[in-house]
């Protein structure tokens, strides 16, 4: 058993080190790829965000992953932010929502439905995550919103690369401390007032292994690992969420 936990532990230290080069350059790396995309080539003269020059980075990391860019993906449905702190390559993400559906039932589809649960309410989502090299989603947690929809429950499946994840509580049993990584692995905002992660767990495309949010309204955040990732989410209706630190939006700069 020591050996297992050692084994995992030294796995997660070797995957956040691995990312930490984009994150320390602050660019984007891809496979073949020898230039580092700077910051600023993701904002305008202004600071305003580009969005069109993240979707760009974004489809070169899924050309250097082969995964399949769709019609969809070439239209705005492949949404981009920067959560209004202009350090996109670090903290950002860009993603897409399959689907995210709520209703009643006896209400959903052709109407016809008068079941025991014809006056319940449903809802279920599918939505891919795309972070570039080292870059990470800000802190979060839903919570039960006003539509009568409980805290969102959600899984992740890394499809490409892989990344760490970040958790208040121990879910899996595999994660580590954050406490444990060497300082200058440690994630954007650990040690800041207001951030509330404690531990860390690492997922692959190759292992095919989820991990799941297991407390409700709980935070949470994920890190890319040095090559990007393309991410999975399965979870419940979204329509909520909140972040740890103060005065962030989900918005882009202006």
């Amino acid at each position: 058993m020591r050996d297992h936990i050692e084994l995992n532990r030294r796995n997660i230290l070797k995957g956040v080190a691995a990312g930490s080069v984009s994150l320390l350059t602050g660019a984007p790396v891809f496979a073949g790829e020898t230039t580092l995309k700077p910051t600023a080539d993701f904002y305008q003269a202004n600071g305003a965000f580009d969005p069109k020059a993240a979707v760009k980075a974004y489809h070169r990391m899924m050309e250097a992953f082969n995964y399949p860019i769709s019609d969809v993906l070439r239209t705005d449905q492949l949404w981009v932010c920067d959560f209004v702190q202009r350090n996109f390559p670090v903290l950002g993400m860009g993603g897409i929502f399959w689907i995210n559906e709520s209703g009643t039932y006896g209400e959903s589809g052709s109407g016809n439905y008068d079941g025991e649960f014809a006056d319940k309410q449903f809802g279920y989502l599918g939505h891919e995550i795309y972070l570039l090299p080292g870059q990470m989603l800000p802190e979060h947690r839903h919570i039960g919103g006003p539509e009568g929809f409980g805290p969102k429950m959600e899984a992740w499946q890394v499809r490409y690369g892989d990344i760490q994840l970040f958790g208040e509580y121990k879910g899996a049993g595999d994660e580590i401390p954050i406490a444990e990584l060497p300082k200058d692995q440690r994630p954007w905002g650990c040690g800041e007032s207001w951030f509330k992660c404690k531990y860390v767990a690492h997922r692959t495309a190759k292992s095919g292994k989820l991990y799941s949010l297991k407390d409700p309204e709980s935070w949470h955040f994920m890190r890319a690992g040095k090559q990007g990732a393309i991410v999975s989410e399965y979870a419940t209706y979204h329509n909520q969420v909140e972040f740890s630190k103060p005065g962030m939006v989900f918005e882009n700069s202006k």
